[in-house]
């Protein structure tokens, strides 16, 4: 038998089988599909991650968390993972991301520059803000490259003695005599706690959170830069703004010859993640040359590539991190809304001391379970 038998190994679940296995627990990490694989929210070759962080103040904690075993995971697997680049937040000066980060920065007296449109453009070219946009600078910001991350801690894991198998689909899950029993399509297997990191699968094996995740499509492209200096790592920070045609994200060139770009929301389309249409389509690529054509304008050559991925979202958009309220031998993580890959290192942490303690040496209070049920 298992101590700790993981469902899904993608981001969340590739670091938990690595934290559970490094502490000594005799883990099975079990995935759908390939390792790693490019339908669910792991994927895309660069994701963006910041320290001073809008949304809420206790993300900062575990992001810095997160930067140190990024770094340790670096170090192990022997490849550079995160590429520091700045990060610009942008939008008008009472936009929700501009407070958020000017009250992180301030609490936790992070590094940044305040930045017009007119100097922001004089530092970064690629970069052509309207003139009542505020800039704010984090030199910590940057990406990482999520299938690299995803194959570096399944390596890690294996290393510390996990099994991982993919392409084995979970048919279902109960408990029974004090175990937990995990059914496949090629098996049947126990293990003395359970985690559930299946992303936009985890209502089909978890049903009371069912109405409290929401499966989105959405949507990258990478567009070839007409000046394409203007657009490389060391020139042109990640960025996420707030303007008119709403809230996007994008990256430098890196891995395809492109400015990679996306927009929070893209279409607003809820998805089944096994019958989600998967292409990429004209209306698609019109919402974000929109973004290009007004805000990137030399970036706005042919389009290199275009890639589907899915959010999960949460009503309020935070976390789901926590233990089964009638079942504390499960442990649950989803719903990370567009803006999770950044914290994998650390979730994975916190679900091996959940896995294992009970609690968590981290504050997750923000990531009840209850809170969302609350709501029902």
């Amino acid at each position: 038998m298992y101590d700790a038998i993981v469902i899904g190994a993608g981001g969340m679940g590739s670091a938990a089988a690595y934290h559970l296995a490094r502490r000594g627990a005799r883990v099975l990490a079990l995935e759908q599909f390939d390792i790693p694989h490019d339908l669910g929210s792991s994927h895309g070759i660069s994701r963006i991650i910041r320290l001073a962080y809008w949304e809420h103040p206790d993300y900062v904690p575990l992001l810095r968390r997160a930067y140190e075993l990024w770094r340790e995971l670096e170090a192990a697997a022997g490849e550079r993972l995160l590429i520091v680049t700045g990060n610009v937040d942008a939008g008008d000066e009472n936009s929700p991301n501009i407070l958020g980060v000017m009250e992180a920065c301030r609490r936790f007296q992070l590094p940044h520059e305040e930045l017009d449109s007119t100097a922001l453009t004089a530092r970064f070219p690629g970069y052509r803000l309207p003139s009542d946009i505020v800039s704010i600078l984090q030199p910590a910001g940057g990406f990482l490259l999520p299938e690299r991350c995803v194959v570096a801690h399944v390596e890690a894991a294996q290393r510390s003695g996990a099994i991982v198998r993919a392409r084995e689909h979970v048919i279902g899950w109960d408990t029974v005599a004090g175990a937990v029993r995990v059914r496949t399509d090629r098996g049947e297997y126990s293990g003395a706690r359970l985690v559930l990191t299946a992303g936009a699968w985890t209502a089909s094996l978890a049903s009371q959170t069912a109405p409290l995740l929401t499966p989105e499509r959405q949507v990258m492209l990478w567009a070839q830069p007409l000046c394409p200096e203007y657009f490389r790592a060391e020139r042109f920070p990640v960025f996420y703004i707030r303007v008119p045609e709403g809230p996007f994200y994008g990256f430098p060139i890196h891995g395809v010859p492109g400015m990679k770009i996306g927009k929070y929301h893209h279409r607003h389309e809820a998805v089944d993640p096994d019958t989600m249409d998967r292409q990429c389509h004209a209306e698609d690529e019109d919402v974000l040359r929109e973004c290009i054509r007004r805000y990137f304008p030399d970036a706005n050559g042919p389009t290199m590539a275009m890639k589907t991925c899915m959010f999960t979202n949460t009503r309020d958009e935070h976390f789901l991190i926590d233990l089964i309220e009638h079942d504390p031998r499960v442990a649950i993580a989803a719903g990370f809304s567009g803006h999770g890959f950044k914290f994998c290192s650390v979730v994975g942490e916190i679900l091996a001391d959940l896995t294992l303690d009970g609690g968590s040496r981290h504050d997750i209070s923000l990531f009840s379970m209850r809170r969302l049920l609350a709501d029902c």
